[in-house]
């Protein structure tokens, strides 16, 4: 089975076709293709530091937001706390090809 290493949103990710990953949010919409170009690994060949000519099309299967994490801060004897929530975006995409 055909593999490959890319890089995407300062992350690599192993990806194989009919993987689905979630990778950091892409601007495109639901139903679009996506070409991967920095490719830094495939089965047969190792880039330096990308694959020349390789490249990984996926299609964008939902845009979305992951579940909330907390971060609270307290100050002991200071009367002083802080509550913050963040949801980051994401991008789920199922892999089509690799060449």
């Amino acid at each position: 089975m055909a593999y490959a290493i890319i890089v995407t949103g300062g992350k690599q990710y192993k990806v194989a076709e009919g993987d689905t990953i979630f990778v950091e949010k892409l601007d495109a919409q639901e139903g679009d293709k996506v070409v991967f170009d920095q490719v830094v690994l495939t089965d047969s060949k190792i880039g330096t530091p990308f694959v020349e000519g390789a490249k990984v099309t996926a299609t964008v299967e939902k845009q979305g937001k992951e579940k909330k994490v907390v971060t609270f801060k307290y100050r002991p004897k200071k009367h002083s706390h802080t509550k913050q929530g963040h949801r980051q975006p994401y991008t789920r995409v199922t892999i089509d090809s690799i060449a």
